[in-house]
């Protein structure tokens, strides 16, 4: 019995959901990355790194190969890369929206003291 679509993507989200892992894909958008240099950009423990890399894995959102004794993950293709894209111009709408509802009202605060003075 396979899974409705909207549970399958509400699973992708639920991947998604914590910082390390976002982080972690904006990383490798400039392309693959060794463990070493993923936790010197990302601040984590190596153990909290190394759960949210399997989580990633597992979800095959991200690929692992060894370079002899060095573990190198990239993103498994660009369609996670567009999604990454997609929820940046999702947050630009967002807080552009937000930024001018915020302009108008600081408009009418300065009309409403001038109007006082």
């Amino acid at each position: 019995m396979s899974v409705p679509l909207y549970e399958a993507k509400a699973e992708l989200f639920r991947l998604l959901g914590h910082p390390v892992r976002i982080r972690v894909l904006e990383l490798l958008q400039d392309g693959p990355m060794q463990v070493r240099d993923l936790l010197a950009a990302i601040e984590v423990e190596a153990t909290g790194l190394s759960q949210h890399l399997a989580v990633l894995r597992c979800s095959d959102l991200v690929i692992a190969h060894r370079e002899g004794s060095t573990v190198v993950y990239a993103l498994s293709c660009g369609d996670v890369a567009e999604l990454l894209r997609a929820a940046r111009q999702l947050l630009t709408a967002k807080l552009s929206a937000k930024l001018s509802g915020e302009r108008e009202l600081l408009s009418e605060l300065v009309q409403a003291e001038a109007g006082r003075q």
